[in-house]
């Protein structure tokens, strides 16, 4: 399987582009105004406490409060304040909130989701800090391995060497999948660097006030190439020379055998245009999907939840109806898959496959749905498809999705998806109209209102305005407004 990076930069935005076998799978963007928040550790203070949800709510210098719930909440007192020392979390049932935090209470608090919508950030204290093939857990003693790290064998010798790196088992490690293959002394290299890291993050601990950050994770850039490099990628393409030297420079230190791998795109043609990721994210914010074999999804996100619709369209098949919803669906689950890494969507996700009565086919498609999410670099839990032919799961969301992050929300209709009709304003108009008169005294009045509107109301309703106008025996006057929306209107009196 080909795979490559792709990374364009402009002066405000970073965009990086993951593509396999020439199609587009992930797309991650960083605005400069608007950089993300997970990763970075601040001191912070409860600014209220809420027993009823076990929860808190911490002020870390960002424009919402941010929201730490008990259960994220490391059991050691002095944890929170940059000391280790009593060996990390305890075990049993999450006590009362109020036995943890108090208003006022200082905490050192790391984002683990962004503010997204209308919530502010998740919060945790424990705290984690990632390097190139680990992560560290400074209130842990716990060595794990990553699960996607399937031979035993070289589970067993990664854990037996973070084991013997970390000899005083003061920190805890997770070896990440990037790990697998890499020597002991490439792993020690990071247990050194990441030793040194926390120490100047308890520095800034005991220094910093409250609302400061304490430690900031590394620019989209670096960051691409640290949690999406492996040795599958073939390429990192970037299109600035100063990104590129960055990055090169990043890489020399801390993956140098990745370094032949990189390289700058010189080219007058941007690069996304040059691998068609332009024409991909523009289709990705659309809701309906097309499937080669005619048939298509409608992808809807809501705030709760989001669909998948499997829909058939013009795909007839060759044999029966119930192989032609199998082939249909197996198609889709792919699709799908693709389109919720490539859309960064999460949180809880429905998928309505075409109901189909061959239990064998049901379990094919679970299956190839699973297969399909293997590659994506979120956590996903699928669920056994219900006798409607629905498929409940969840994918571990911690930014906005990419429509959340480029669009927002249709002025029009505020959202909707939709608009009231011509004729429902009108009668909208006339009802307004009742009732004003019935309120003011005027001669005249004036509306104002779209132009699809007013040509609809002088066509089409012309004998209704007689007969309103000799009931509130007054004379009406409609003004079409270009700028009007077709919802917006005003009735002035004169």
């Amino acid at each position: 399987m080909s795979e490559e990076i792709l990374i364009n930069v402009t002066p405000r935005e970073t965009r990086v582009a993951v593509v396999e076998n020439g199609m587009l799978q992930e797309v991650h963007i960083e605005r400069a105004q608007r950089r993300g928040y997970v990763g970075n550790i601040y001191k912070g203070k409860v600014s209220r406490v809420m027993p009823g949800m076990q929860a808190a709510f911490v002020e870390i210098g960002l424009d919402r409060a941010a929201f730490l719930h008990a259960s994220d909440i490391v059991r050691a007192a002095p944890s929170l304040v940059g000391d280790p020392t009593e060996g990390g979390t305890a075990t049993g049932p999450t006590p009362p909130i109020l036995d943890l935090v108090r208003e006022g209470h200082e905490v050192v608090v790391q984002v683990v989701k962004d503010p997204i919508g209308s919530k502010g950030a998740r919060l945790t204290t424990h705290l984690s800090i990632p390097s190139r093939y680990l992560v560290l857990l400074p209130y842990s003693r716990m060595v794990g391995v990553s699960v996607r790290i399937e031979d035993e064998a070289e589970r067993a010798r990664l854990k037996e060497s973070l084991q013997q790196l970390g000899r005083d088992g003061s920190l805890g490690f997770i070896v990440r999948t990037n790990a697998e293959g890499q020597t002991h002394e490439a792993l020690a290299e990071d247990v050194d660097y990441l030793g040194r890291l926390w120490q100047a993050v308890q520095e800034g601990i005991s220094q910093a006030r409250v609302g400061t950050r304490i430690y900031e994770d590394l620019p989209l850039s670096l960051r691409a190439l640290r949690d999406l490099m492996r040795r599958d990628i073939e390429k990192v393409r970037v299109d600035s020379r100063e990104t590129f030297d960055k990055i090169h420079s990043f890489a020399q230190q801390f993956m140098p055998d990745m370094v032949e791998r990189i390289e700058h795109y010189p080219g007058e043609r941007p690069i996304f245009d040059l691998y068609g990721v332009e024409d991909e994210i523009q289709r990705a914010l659309r809701k309906e999907v097309p499937l080669k074999s005619g048939g298509y999804l409608i992808v809807d996100q809501t705030e709760a939840m989001t669909t998948v619709d499997v829909n058939t369209g013009a795909f007839l098949g060759h044999r029966n109806l119930e192989e032609t919803v199998y082939r249909t669906n197996l198609e889709a689950a792919q699709a799908a898959a693709r389109q919720l890494r490539l859309r960064n969507l999460g949180g809880i996700i429905i998928i309505d496959f075409i109901d189909m009565t061959d239990e064998e086919h049901k379990r094919q498609v679970l299956r190839t749905l699973e297969k399909a999410l293997v590659r994506d670099h979120a956590k996903t839990t699928v669920y056994d498809m219900s006798p409607l032919g629905l498929v409940e799961m969840t994918r571990k969301r911690t930014t906005e999705s990419l429509e959340r992050q480029l669009c927002e929300p249709c002025p029009e209709c505020g959202g909707r998806g939709s608009l009231k009709t011509a004729e429902t304003v009108t009668y909208e108009i006339f009802r307004e109209i009742t009732r004003a008169v019935r309120q003011f005294d005027a001669e005249k009045l004036l509306v104002l209102a779209a132009p699809k509107v007013v040509s609809r109301i002088l066509d089409e309703e012309s004998a209704a305005v007689a007969e309103l106008e000799e009931f509130i025996r007054k004379t009406i006057r409609f003004q079409p407004e270009e700028h009007y929306s077709q919802e917006q209107f005003d009735v002035v009196l004169l």
